[in-house]
């Protein structure tokens, strides 16, 4: 049997490719032509995100921000003074104990539950 050679046959027309060196070199020294150019693409690509996020995070912070009890109690239709005697004696002048169960009116074609 012929014992195959190791090394690949390259015609002339290839041997002077950017791809071939490349190969070469990187069979030569893998860390220096593959892992530190990605390894320096990690690095650098946080450096300029780092902005990019701190934007993000500062466009948010100016949208939301804390807001007082006022003006809490002002952002709703009825925003009105809340004293917790008066919401108690409201709700001790409603009869509680006398209601009603009403069902709810379905869309029309909607499925009502009712077997």
């Amino acid at each position: 049997m012929a014992v195959f050679p190791a090394k690949k046959f390259r015609g002339a027309a290839d041997t002077n490719t950017f791809a071939v060196r490349y190969r070469a070199l990187m069979a030569r020294h893998p860390f220096l032509m593959f892992g530190l150019p990605f390894m320096s693409i990690i690095v650098a690509g946080s450096f300029v995100l780092t902005p990019a996020t701190a934007v993000r995070y500062e466009k948010h912070d100016r949208r939301v921000r804390q807001m007082t009890r006022e003006e809490e109690l002002g952002v709703g239709k009825t925003g009105r003074r809340v004293n917790i005697k008066d919401e108690y004696y409201r709700l001790a002048a409603k009869d509680i104990d006398n209601w009603e169960q009403k069902r709810v009116k379905r869309l029309p074609g909607e499925h009502d539950g009712v077997l």
